[in-house]
């Protein structure tokens, strides 16, 4: 299957019921309050057994995660030096592959400045969206995109069913 077919919600069974191991790194170059690594751990693994719970295919047998939070400064330099945009935008993921003992390899950058900022301009608690964003960047890391309406309509579905779960209103729901 390929991994085309992954994103968009492939018929095909998950080899095993259990979400792929998970290896994760916080580190935090900008403070952010109430969100320590535990909670962060907790997001990323609701997204695993959510992609496990729907048999999605082709899960990685681990995954190696490193979720960084930044500054303005630092998220607008990495969005300029690997997409040439001159802004710092909440999320960045960069997604190195597999190794051949099938652990994928993933990083992220959070803009703890440019999160604030959306949480308090959609009037949402910082955490829900904090949470949404951890969803989102973890399933950016597992192949999935947002690029042309079907996969964002798949991607969305994942990201409102993890936060479902938690509680969360669905970023989406248009009022």
């Amino acid at each position: 299957m390929s991994a085309k077919s992954r994103r968009t919600g492939g018929a095909e069974k998950a080899a095993t019921a259990k979400p792929p191991a998970l290896s994760l790194a916080v580190q935090y170059a900008a403070p952010i309050d109430d969100l320590p690594r535990w909670r962060v751990r907790a997001w990323v693994q609701h997204v695993l057994r959510e992609l496990t719970a729907r048999q999605v295919a082709n899960l990685p047998q681990r995954l190696s995660l490193t979720i960084r939070f930044v500054n303005r400064t630092e998220g607008r330099e990495l969005n300029r030096s690997f997409r040439d945009l001159d802004y710092a935008t909440n999320v960045l993921t960069f997604v190195y592959g597999a190794d051949p003992e099938g652990t994928l390899h993933a990083d992220v950058a959070l803009c703890v400045d440019v999160l604030t900022d959306e949480a308090r301009e959609q009037n949402k608690p910082l955490l829900a969206h904090a949470a949404h964003l951890v969803a989102h960047a973890t399933l950016h890391a597992l192949g999935y995109d947002h690029e042309d309406d079907a996969e964002a309509e798949v991607m969305e579905s994942l990201e409102a069913a993890v936060l479902a779960r938690l509680k969360i209103p669905n970023p989406y729901a248009h009022d």
